[in-house]
């Protein structure tokens, strides 16, 4: 298995060739003959793909494969991993307003992969509800966010936590005045043919 900061370099740069080329998720997505959704949670670290689907996908983007994975590196420790602040990796999900994420870890654990990040969300942020193949964890560091679960909404304040099956569809909504900042873990544990 891959470990999952590689493929969220991978998912980053699926999407950077596809938008440097003009082209549509959906026209990429049928070319690789997968589905759309599929295709967005891979570009949005939201699952992790078969080596047969990835390769289906960079050649549906003409690209060469070696090119393709000329600068991925896998950063490895040995014993424990150490990260200051200034360390985090800035990335994005999908299309939305207002939400800032930072990569903090990305490991394997036997046969599911670790990934935390920082998300900064902004008063008003918007994004529609997702789902990922996994859990999450959620801790509020700051501020007051109301988390959507499908039709449910639970309202989190500094301090609280939620764990959750990522494939309820879900969405993390600021409707204070004030940013606030959530400690963002995923398990995931489904990899996609």
């Amino acid at each position: 298995m891959m470990s999952n900061n590689l493929y969220l370099k991978i998912g980053r740069k699926i999407r950077e060739i596809r938008q440097e080329k003009k082209t549509t998720l959906a026209a990429v997505a049928e070319k690789a003959n997968v589905s759309k959704s599929l295709l967005s949670k891979i570009e949005n670290g939201r699952t992790i793909p078969s080596l047969p689907v990835l390769l289906g996908i960079i050649r549906s983007l003409d690209t060469d494969l070696n090119n393709f994975f000329t600068d991925l590196s896998d950063d490895i420790s040995y014993g424990y991993i150490h990260k200051k602040q200034k360390d985090y990796i800035p990335y994005e999900k999908e299309e939305s307003e207002g939400f800032s994420y930072y990569s903090i870890l990305s490991e394997n654990i036997q046969n599911i992969a670790l990934q935390s990040s920082i998300l900064k969300l902004a008063p008003n942020a918007y994004r529609e509800k997702v789902t990922t193949d996994g859990y999450t964890f959620i801790y509020l560091i700051d501020g007051v966010v109301d988390y959507i679960l499908d039709k449910e909404t639970i309202q989190l304040n500094t301090g609280d936590s939620l764990f959750f099956d990522g494939k309820i569809p879900h969405v993390p909504q600021n409707n204070s005045t004030s940013s606030a900042s959530l400690l963002v873990m995923y398990l995931l544990t489904d990899i996609k043919d």
